[in-house]
């Protein structure tokens, strides 16, 4: 059986937003921003109509997820090193003497250990998959998602549509 693969290239789906990451022996970078770009690659078979999945929609479903992300900081939720204390009109995170506090709309709390890009491409990729699932998209099998930080420096992932 024939496979097929579909892209949504990073020309069209961008974000900015701000992070930063910690490393082990209590390292943390400084607070910086990033103009991210995402690519996505759908594979699988041809539904009825000779198509893995519309480009309109794969568009379509990708903006609106990188819209929740875009001019936000992102912070992880379970990351060890730091402590969030969200009050409801600001977050408050602390890493060793560092403090940050932030106004709640400026902030997106992921359900992930540290912003890496690494982290950001399993996070969209697990949110594509749910799209994907609720539209009914039984030709994919396989989706690839990549977070450019910069020209030059990308992380991908990829899983089973059903994962």
């Amino acid at each position: 059986m024939s496979k097929y693969r579909v892209v949504v290239g990073k020309e069209v789906l961008v974000f900015a937003a701000a992070h930063f990451i910690t490393f082990g022996e209590g390292g943390c970078e400084s607070l910086h921003g990033h103009n991210y770009r995402v690519g996505v690659t759908l594979t699988g078979v041809l539904d009825r109509h000779s198509l893995v999945y519309d480009f309109i929609a794969l568009k379509r479903d990708m903006e609106g997820l990188l819209s929740e992300l875009d001019h936000r900081l992102l912070l992880p939720a379970s990351n060890p090193d730091l402590e969030l204390v969200e009050t409801g009109s600001e977050v408050e995170v602390r890493h060793g003497d560092r403090r940050y506090v932030f106004p709640d709309s400026d902030v997106v709390v992921l359900p992930i250990p540290n912003t890496t890009a690494e982290k950001i491409a399993e996070y969209l990729g697990g949110r594509l998959a749910r799209e994907l699932r609720k539209a009914r998209a039984d030709t994919i099998e396989q989706l690839e998602v990549e977070v450019e930080e910069t020209p030059g420096q990308s992380a991908f992932w990829s899983g089973p549509h059903r994962a």
